[in-house]
This record gives C-alpha cells, structure tokens and sequence, in this order.
C-alpha cells in the first residue's frame, strides 16, 4: 500500500457512529444530513427515468439538459455562468476529488483552512501533495479568519488554496471582503482556489440581496484560477443521490471530463434526472428547507448557550451546531462517553482538525425540533452527572 494512504486516519466520526449503531436509544446527530426523505416530485422524476429504462451511460460531463439547468440555477444566483463551465459529478464528495486531481500533482503544496471535513485535506494527501493547514481562530465560541496569516501562508509556492464556507464544521462564513482579498491574493500569486460552496443557500445573516452566502463567483472572473464545488445533497434533501457538480474555467473542462470517465465514467441518468426536477422545483424546496433549518438552529443553539461550560455561537450558514466543552481534552473519548452514557450521537471536533479539540459538532438538520431539546436534556444530565 502507498505509505499516503496507509498515514490516512480513519474517520472519527464514523468510530462514535459505530459505537452507537443498532441501538435504538441513541438519539443520534453525528452525521451531515437531514433524516428528512428527498421530496416527492425529485423522487418522482428519478422513478420515471428507470420506468423508461434510463439505465445507460450518459455524456461524461453530465446531461446536456442538466447541465444547462445547473447554468441557469447558477445564473439567477450569481453573474451569469454558461453550460461550457459546468461539469455534472457523482455527489460533491467526486467533484472535489476530481478538482484536486486536475489542479495537484506529487509534491505540490496546499493550504486548507481549517477546522474542516477531513475529506478536503485527505484528497491532496491521497495525491501526495504536502498539506499545511491554516487554523481558524476561535473567539467566544465563534470562528474568525486571519487574513494576515492567510497571506503569510499562501505564497508563490502554494499551489492551491481549499476554503469550505459556510463551513462544516464551524459554521463560519467569508464575508465578501474577504473573498476579495483572498482572490486578489492568489491572482498574484498565481495560486488556485478551490471553493467548497455546497452550504452556499444555507444562509441565515440575511445580508445579501440573492439570498445566499457570498460566493466567489460574485467577484471572480470565467478565466480566474478558481474552482467551485456543488452538491445537491444538503439544500435539496438529496444525500443519497450522489449528484453534484463544478463550476470551472472553460480551459479545464476537457480535463474535468477526462478525469470523470476515469473515476466514475459518469452520473447516473436517472439520479441527474431527479436533479433537473430539484432544480424544477428549487422555489418551493430549497427556501422551505432553509427556514426550518433556521428554526432547528435557533431552537438548539440558546438551550445549548444556558448549559454551564459550553461556548456556542448561532452560525451564520450550514447545518452544525459547533460547541466547545469546558475542561474536554479529548473530544472523541467524550463523543463516546455521550453515546454510551448519554444516548447522545455528536461528532467530535478533533475530526476536522487538531485545534478543534475540546469541540463538539451537532447537525441540527432534524425534522423534529422536539429531537434537539432532548438531545440537550440528555446533555444536560450528563453535564450535570459529571463535570
């Protein structure tokens, strides 16, 4: 085995879920999704496309149908972007990969900022690219960026630059300022920005006027060294479809595509038809799914601030709840003990970095909001049992 992969560690995540698996009294928000089913019409299109026997490979770079669609979505959101710069991916897990794979050889440099999901900084590793990581720095619960040490550490030698915002696992959103310094940063220093945008339309500061994050696709050029990731899976409902896709310069399309036939040939038809009816019917899901995770985030966020020894802030945009735990030296020794003593599934923040040890996150993403008040109670208890 490659000594790259075999350094990889496992996913913490996964140990606390396996922990609690198969038990039925686990009240469980370990990991990033809703357990709210995908809506009708979406499901709908996707039996129709097997009923017509849509089970064939499709075009490497997705159905033309979709694509423009996607361009289309992505136009009403953001300056105009053409079908020429849109590759179709399976889920944005593949789109992420494939991106690191057409931007980092062996040996090239990556910074990523951090804390975030551990696949943003294994995908380089995998490559044999040496990842340094910039930590975020947290204040009263809530996560800043240091732009001064993000130009310090991007220099001429970096290769690429991976930002997720929203964020996963902190919540913590670029504001547009920063975007602008970011890009016009890595203009000079010729550097790559691969943007993981998947949580763009879970906003809640409500400070921009298309209703959604800011993007770097607000200020950056179609010729700019600049990749953003997508998925359908979180403001659509659709994780398990693996559908996903990019947006690129229209140079590296062609590369896009080759590297798709090579990974997975192509998404599957009938999951990219159930993608042009999300993206149908985007008025009336998307926005309904947004304000009930808001309400999730404003229920769950103050009972978690009125527990003694925890810092919590209400984040900006994501799913997550990211809380810090008074006097926890191992976050995954506690998830753990909360799954076992408490019934409580969370993740535990040193998944997604070192520096987020002592940290705890909690997808709010329920469907049942009466969940997340007795998840705190069962927190709470076990607060009270033991600290």
């Amino acid at each position: 085995m490659r000594q790259a992969i075999d350094n990889l560690e496992a996913s913490k995540i996964r140990e606390v879920a396996n922990a609690g698996m198969g038990r039925s009294d686990v009240l469980a928000f370990w990991f990033g999704e809703s357990d709210e089913v995908t809506p009708e019409p979406v499901r709908r299109a996707a039996i129709d496309s097997i009923e017509r026997g849509e089970t064939f490979y499709a075009h490497n770079l997705g159905l033309p149908e979709l694509r423009e669609a996607i361009a289309r979505y992505s136009s009403r959101l953001h300056p105009a972007v053409g079908m020429e710069r849109i590759a179709v991916t399976s889920g944005g897990v593949s789109a992420l990969m494939i991106a690191v794979q057409a931007l980092v050889d062996a040996g090239d440099e990556v910074v990523a900022v951090t804390p975030v999901w551990p696949n943003l900084t294994a995908q380089p590793a995998i490559l044999g690219a040496t990842v340094r990581c910039l930590p975020l720095q947290p204040v009263d619960g809530d996560w800043t960026l240091d732009l001064d040490a993000l130009r310090a550490a991007v220099t001429p030698a970096t290769r690429l630059l991976i930002l997720n915002a929203p964020n996963n696992p902190t919540g913590w959103t670029l504001t547009r300022d920063e975007q602008q310094a970011i890009l016009d940063h890595c203009r000079a220093t010729g550097t790559w920005i691969l943007a993981d945008e998947v949580y763009e339309r879970l906003y809640y500061a409500g400070d921009t006027a298309n209703g959604c994050a800011p993007s770097f696709l607000d200020i950056a050029t179609a010729d700019d060294r600049l990749v953003v990731a997508h998925s359908f899976s979180k403001s659509f409902l659709m994780t398990g479809w693996r559908l996903g896709w990019l947006v690129v310069p229209p140079m590296l399309l062609d590369a896009v595509g080759k590297l798709i036939e090579f990974n997975t040939s192509c998404a599957s038809v009938f999951s990219q038809r159930a993608g042009i009816a999300a993206l149908a019917h985007e008025a009336e899901i998307t926005p309904r799914v947004v304000a009930h995770l808001q309400s999730c985030r404003d229920t769950l966020v103050p009972l978690l601030q009125r527990l003694p020894g925890l810092k919590v802030s209400a984040a900006k945009g994501g799913m997550y709840a990211f809380f810090q735990v008074e006097g926890a030296a191992d976050s995954l020794a506690l998830a753990k003990r909360l799954v076992t003593e408490a019934g409580l599934g969370l993740a535990p923040g040193n998944a997604f970095a070192p520096e987020a040890q002592g940290w705890l996150r909690w997808c709010f993403a329920s469907r049942d909001t009466g969940r997340l008040v007795q998840g705190v109670e069962r927190l709470s208890g076990w607060l009270t049992r033991n600290c």
